[in-house]
């Protein structure tokens, strides 16, 4: 909130540049947010595909929260005034290969009921396997997906 009285004070001084250096700083702010936001969705998502992968099998709540944490990180991710998508799929991909670990870490305590440590659990699944499994939930159509 700082940032934004300080923005005023630099505009109504005319000092343009310095009020561009604000609205930077708060630009970084919200897109930091925003993938804070998918981060925490993706390894919800990953979980899940996990889940399904190391078990075999799947769930009506297994499908219910994929299908929840997909639709709540495409949401975050599209531009609602300027339309376009904050991140590419390439930036996406990146989320989930750093969501990743935190996902199979919590896999750990439900999968079997916990049978599997970390390490025993990422040698049953295919981590490549799901990531684009999840890459493809999210995105919505690779031919309309651009970064604006």
């Amino acid at each position: 909130m700082e940032e934004l009285f300080t923005l005023k004070d630099l505009l109504v001084k005319g000092d343009v540049q310095g009020a561009l250096s604000i609205v930077e700083e708060l630009t970084e702010m919200s897109r930091n947010d925003i993938i804070k936001t998918i981060r925490s969705y993706a390894v919800i998502l990953l979980l899940h595909l996990i889940k399904q992968q190391a078990e075999n099998r799947t769930t009506r709540s297994w499908e219910v929260s994929i299908r929840n944490s997909v639709r709540e990180i495409q949401r975050e991710n599209k531009r609602r005034k300027a339309g376009g998508y904050y991140l590419t799929p390439e930036e996406l991909l990146e989320i989930l290969a750093e969501a990743y670990l935190n996902a199979i870490d919590e896999a750990t305590l439900e999968v079997e009921e916990g049978r599997y440590e970390s390490e025993e659990l990422e040698k049953l699944v295919n981590q490549e396997e799901i990531i684009n499994r999840a890459l493809v939930l999210i995105l919505p159509g690779e031919s309309s997906y651009t970064n604006s």
